[in-house]
């Protein structure tokens, strides 16, 4: 199964466990809304090498932006930076890189893999917030709704995230998973680096279930890094699109149920909305940059 047909099965799965609970009796009404298409990345330039897809697409779209959001800012900041802060952007940039720095990074590694990863770290949490934070604002990349503007066919307002997208944050994952082997690799050689998973004083006999164990958490730490980043945001995204109207479609109630229906779900799509932005978004980010600094900072510690 793709990657694609991956992510569009968990959207389907996910609002199959939300609708239930809202309307159970409705049957049928799915036809006129399907939420799976909100998250569909129909490609704009189709582009295929050696079997690979590799079209431009809003998810590409997304990630170009928070890329550039990213340099952007730092870039902006970086010219503009005084020994005395003279702007709220300066004093916020360096609030989050000493939040980055001490907390994320020097709170989790010592003073050696800090100044040698830092750079990393802090562009996994800003590349990782900007990703999630544009999320949450609707752009003109919905090309399978369009609307007509003064006779143009335009794409319609639509909010998407890359990182609900499980491909993004696996291969953020798989990014962070080499780095730590690596660098565990080169400060201990393979053997030492492989006797640093087993605890000391682990009776011979248990040393092969140990290590078996061991070999499995690592694997784990894949999915326990993309699967965390990607469920929390295919879900916020989910029940905004739910509670904002996605009800009022599939129970196809009466002009005044609509209303009534309308009202009270947009009050809950608004909360949802301020929800995500205000905790989900950071909260996501720092979780990530921060298991990635424990588990390089863990490769190369003394005790394992």
């Amino acid at each position: 199964m793709s990657i694609r047909a991956l992510h569009r099965r968990a959207a389907a799965v996910l609002l199959g466990a939300l609708l239930p609970l809202a309307a159970p009796q409705v049957a049928g009404a799915a036809t006129e809304f399907d939420p799976q298409d909100e998250f569909a990345l129909p490609p704009w330039i189709e582009i295929e090498l050696f079997g690979i897809d590799l079209s431009i697409n809003k998810g590409v779209a997304y990630i170009l932006i928070a890329l550039v959001l990213t340099c952007g800012t730092m870039i902006y900041t970086a010219r503009r930076m005084a020994f005395r802060p003279t702007g709220k952007l300066q004093t916020l940039v360096e609030a989050t890189y000493g939040f980055m720095r001490n907390n994320i990074a020097g709170g989790n590694m010592d003073a050696r893999m800090t100044a040698k990863w830092f750079p990393f770290i802090a562009t996994l949490f800003l590349f990782i917030w900007f990703s999630n934070i544009i999320g949450y604002f609707p752009l003109p990349f919905n090309t399978s709704h369009k609307v007509d503007i003064f006779g143009l066919e335009l794409p319609s307002l639509a909010i998407y995230a890359t990182t609900a997208n499980l491909s993004m944050p696996l291969a953020l994952a798989i990014v962070v998973w080499i780095s730590y082997h690596v660098e565990g690799l080169r400060a201990r050689g393979p053997v030492g680096y492989v006797k640093s998973w087993i605890p000391a004083g682990v009776p011979s006999a248990a040393v092969p279930l140990i290590l078996g164990i061991e070999v499995l958490s690592h694997f784990v730490r894949l999915l326990s890094l993309s699967l965390r980043l990607f469920a929390n945001m295919l879900a916020g995204h989910l029940l905004i699109l739910f509670m904002a109207g996605g009800l009022v479609i599939l129970l196809g109630m009466n002009v005044f149920g609509t209303v009534v229906l309308g009202v009270m779900t947009g009050v809950l799509a608004t909360a949802f909305f301020l929800f995500e932005i205000g905790l989900v978004v950071t909260l996501q980010a720092f979780i990530f940059a921060t298991l990635a600094a424990i588990y390089l900072g863990g490769a190369v510690a003394d005790e394992h």
